[in-house]
């Protein structure tokens, strides 16, 4: 079947919507129609071909509706479309993403939007309010968001304010769910950067050979079939760039994000004439930045560069009390959310709480409590509520005590390996065991690799 026909076959009404896209399960375009040739500065033709994350290069796996279909074939419907495309123009308005299938078999997401009107559109460029956070209901992150009765996160608070308005770069350094990009957009929308763009952008996500013309932009003919248009560093000027898992950022294109930082301009690809930039960044690294200099992961004068501040975010299981405190937290949320009224934990599902180690951390918890309130029965949350993964199990090897002679970071690894040998084993594919463990498919990925395991 052709993409044309999938399209008609699809939106009968086409005529109500301004933009109609399809887009295959690789998130390549295949299909796009523009009934409104004055919004973008380019043409439908431009995209085909093209990655979703090229396309929208402030999307990724984490807030990107079309992706999400793709990958769960799900539709979502009706959300509020806030992004910027991979030309500089500005989408405003509503959307809805519908999985296709052909023959039971799903085939790709077709992405319908339909452009707020121009008073609108006017109004919103004159806030400048831009997000990258763009599903429905989705709010930029403050410090009130950081919720916690844990002392050092408090200070931690505390030194958000104290540097919010300073340009100096960032440094994030914490484990997955450890809250690096919450963090982030605190220190963005508390400083007066704030009603300029809040871009970000996880390293991680998006393929080597996208990054280069992600982050720099590219010049008309610097490549077969490129055209001119702004990356990911131009587009955040005047505001905060946000790059998550720096470690994972190929080494080359490190050196050239350090000259850009030092020189405060960036080169488009294929350009020869810089251009003048003025952008706060902030990067987050999910190991032990030293660790990841060794290995070859992390350039040693970009980690100094970036390093001017420092934060360090503590896993959720040596945060004192926050585990009870966000625990209620969700549930409250939850609560709201789903319209339930569960009151709390039992005192089985309690005790596993207080027995996890919460590799996860406050993501895993989230995510967590969420899948209980699915299939939750009564006014309390169970053990049996719980991934199967967090049941004991009879014959378990015990991880080795903290006083025998294994070195700590050997016994961290001995139960990272038989944490994720369990989950594997209870998940039939790699996306279900990370949504279970609370992390991303690329970072299981990572750490599957790094501890020697298939």
């Amino acid at each position: 079947m052709r993409y044309e026909e999938i399209a008609r076959s699809v939106f009968q009404m086409q005529n109500f919507f301004d933009e109609l896209t399809i887009f295959d399960t690789d998130c390549i375009c295949r299909y796009c129609e523009i009934t409104n040739p004055d919004t973008y500065s380019f043409t439908a033709d431009e995209i085909i071909g093209k990655h979703l994350f090229e396309i929208f290069p402030s999307a990724s796996e984490e807030n990107s509706e079309v992706y999400s279909v793709v990958k769960t074939g799900q539709p979502i419907i009706g959300y509020e479309e806030n992004g910027i495309t991979y030309k500089g123009d500005h989408v405003k308005g509503y959307s809805s993403v519908f999985p296709l299938y052909h023959k039971k078999k799903l085939i790709g997401a077709a992405l319908a939007l339909k452009f707020i009107g121009n008073e609108y559109k006017r109004e919103y460029i004159s806030v400048q309010d831009f997000s990258s956070r763009r599903s429905k209901g989705a709010e930029n992150y403050t410090i009130d968001d950081i919720i916690t009765i844990d002392p050092d996160m408090k200070k931690l608070k505390q030194k958000i304010i104290k540097v919010r308005n300073m340009d100096s770069s960032v440094l994030i350094e914490g484990s997955t769910g450890t809250g690096k990009e919450l963090v982030a957009q605190a220190l963005h929308y508390s400083s007066n950067r704030a009603p300029m763009p809040f871009i970000s952008l996880n390293c991680s996500a998006i393929p080597t050979n996208l990054l280069e013309s992600t982050l720099f932009g590219t010049e008309k003919g610097s490549y077969t079939g490129a055209i001119s248009r702004k990356g990911l560093i131009e587009l955040a000027d005047q505001g905060t760039l946000f790059l998550d898992e720096i470690n994972s950022l190929d080494i080359a294109l490190q050196s050239k994000l350090l000259k850009a930082i030092e020189e405060k301009s960036v080169l488009h690809l294929g350009g020869h004439q810089p251009i003048h930039v003025d952008v706060r960044i902030i990067a987050a690294i999910n190991e032990a930045p030293f660790a990841a200099i060794a290995a070859g992961r992390l350039r040693s004068d970009l980690f100094y560069r970036l390093n001017v501040i420092t934060f360090k975010l503590p896993q959720l299981k040596d945060r004192q009390g926050d585990l009870d405190h966000l625990t209620a937290f969700y549930i409250d949320q939850f609560n709201k959310k789903f319209n339930k009224n569960i009151r709390a934990l039992a005192e089985d599902a309690l005790q596993l709480f207080h027995a996890h180690d919460w590799p996860g951390n406050v993501r895993e918890l989230r995510n967590m409590l969420e899948g209980a309130f699915a299939i939750a029965d009564s006014a309390f949350i169970t053990a049996d509520d719980l991934p199967s993964y967090m049941q004991p199990r009879p014959n378990e090897t015990p991880v080795p005590d903290s006083e025998t002679s294994a070195p700590y970071q050997a016994q961290l690894a001995a139960f990272e390996r038989q944490l994720l040998q369990k989950t594997m084993s209870n998940y039939p594919t790699k996306t279900e065991a990370a949504k279970a463990l609370g992390m991303t498919k690329q970072a299981l990925n990572y750490k599957l690799t790094s501890l020697g395991l298939k």
